[in-house]
């Protein structure tokens, strides 16, 4: 069966943007630090398949066009391939946060193909991402969660048994999954 680490975009993969958190130009795309190397790291040593899970509030609306996403996003993909790292699948929801939508994390109508599948091991498999939807997203799942946060906040009684690792490094996640 295959494992997959779920892994969130902006504030995961690059910093999100503090002006209006959406990156919506090639100025504001910076990596987190360490990325690339863990990262790395992660996919060629450990048994693993990438998936890219993002929300990104009201994509091809006009408050976030299409033609502003579209080059920082196909930058930063192109640059984890330059560097080996392939995801399997990037899923992108649009929706608001007021709509409610089933596809919005912490929803799960977006990946319903990897739930109740013997093809993919959900409960050895972990999201890793920079909020706590990421961490109630891995709930939802059934598996678990690393927050990677440069606040480390306290964590509500109903998903400290879901997160396994709250960290401020990539290094921290690579080190804690070798010895997994």
């Amino acid at each position: 069966m295959i494992k997959l680490l779920f892994i969130d975009r902006d504030g995961t993969l690059v910093i999100e943007p503090p002006i209006n958190y959406q990156l919506d130009s090639l100025e504001k795309l910076e990596f987190y630090p360490k990325v690339f190397q863990c990262l790395s790291k992660i996919y060629s040593e450990l048994d693993y398949e990438f998936v890219m899970v993002t929300n990104q509030d009201g994509l091809g609306t006009a408050s976030f066009p299409e033609d502003s996403f579209w080059p920082a996003h196909n930058k930063i993909i192109k640059a984890f391939e330059n560097e080996g790292i392939i995801f399997s699948e990037i899923i992108i929801d649009r929706t608001l946060p007021h709509e409610n939508a089933p596809t919005r994390k912490p929803r799960t109508g977006l990946l319903t193909k990897y739930i109740n599948n013997d093809k993919y091991d959900i409960k050895n498999s972990l999201v890793i991402g920079d909020r706590l939807t990421d961490v109630e997203l891995a709930k939802n799942l059934g598996c678990k969660a690393i927050l990677l946060t440069q606040v480390i906040s306290t964590i509500p009684d109903d998903l400290s048994g879901t997160l396994i690792l709250k960290t401020k490094t990539w290094s921290d996640i690579y080190n804690f999954l070798m010895n997994k």
